[in-house]
């Protein structure tokens, strides 16, 4: 049965005040998880576990951080990334609005691009299917 895009919303929620301790009226879903809700590079790991158990999904660690193309120098000129990059990046992450990062794609930025609607969106990419 399909969830619809509210109860996938309340379930994302739920995980990420658990895993990062942030209030339900901070995790809008033009909230920032790392710039607004502060989360970091282990928090991810927990966020990750929470919303696999909760949707009865696998999140394959690459689908949403894409390290191997922020890290490879065909895609990241002087550590920016390149038009070749940013297609890639869109292509494994149909899910992710890239449209804020593409106006200064810096490799350093990245981390704070996803949003708890783009992680919303992922979820309902894998369960409604």
């Amino acid at each position: 049965m399909a969830l619809s895009e509210d109860e996938i919303f309340t379930k994302v929620q739920d995980a990420l005040v658990d895993a990062l301790g942030v209030d339900d009226d901070e995790t809008t879903r033009d909230a920032t998880l790392v710039g607004d809700l502060g989360a970091e590079s282990i928090d991810f790991l927990d966020i990750v576990f929470k919303l696999e158990k909760a949707f009865d999904i696998q999140i394959p660690r690459e689908e949403l951080s894409p390290e191997d193309i922020l890290t490879n120098s065909q895609y990241v000129q002087d550590g920016v990334v390149t038009a070749d990059g940013m297609a890639e990046l869109k292509k494994r992450m149909p899910w992710a609005d890239l449209s804020k990062f593409q106006e200064n794609p810096r490799v350093q930025d990245f981390g704070n691009l996803l949003t708890v609607g783009d992680l919303c969106n992922y979820v309902n990419s894998k369960v409604n299917q």
